[in-house]
């Protein structure tokens, strides 16, 4: 199912079928070094974390990460969505594309599409974001969001000190 598209992404609901790809992607080592080794090593350890990333989180919070993919071919690029995230106080946006598609602007495009998504369809005031503070190009995506900086925070599981963003709509 469609969440939302852009001129050249389509962002879906994840489901089973997108397994292979979440194992490609979450052990690249990029994804490893800024958002966390998630010890997803076979393909069966990556269809329950792509159940827990989707449908389970679907069913519990109204949203997730959701798949992005090149509107014309079905590609697979990336994941960007919205998550419920312990020690935060709203929902935060987070995103992850194959090293391949990077330098492309699909991660700026798939997260404008999603964050108007959680203002408008869903009708969320806040949306926060998180990032390493090293991680230069994600603060730079968050900035050209128009989200603003809100210091440094320390969330229980996340490995670290993290810049915290906000992106409230006028």
């Amino acid at each position: 199912m469609i969440v939302t598209q852009t001129e050249r992404l389509t962002v879906r609901l994840l489901d089973r079928s997108d397994a292979a790809f979440m194992l490609q992607l979450v052990n690249e080592p990029a994804f490893i070094r800024n958002i966390g080794d998630r010890e997803v090593r076979d393909l069966a350890q990556a269809e329950a974390y792509t159940e827990r990333s989707g449908p389970l989180s679907y069913e519990r919070s109204g949203f997730g990460m959701y798949l992005v993919a090149l509107r014309g071919s079905g590609e697979r690029l990336g994941i960007c969505g919205l998550i419920s995230r312990e020690g935060l106080s709203d929902v935060d946006i987070g995103y992850a594309f194959l090293q391949a598609h990077w330098g492309q602007g699909y991660a700026l495009e798939a997260a404008r599409a999603v964050l108007a998504h959680a203002h408008g369809a869903l009708g969320l005031r806040r949306v926060l974001a998180i990032t390493a503070p090293e991680n230069r190009p994600s603060v730079r995506l968050l900035e050209q969001l128009g989200m603003q900086e809100q210091g440094l925070v320390d969330l229980p599981k996340s490995g670290g000190i993290s810049r915290l963003f906000v992106s409230e709509p006028a």
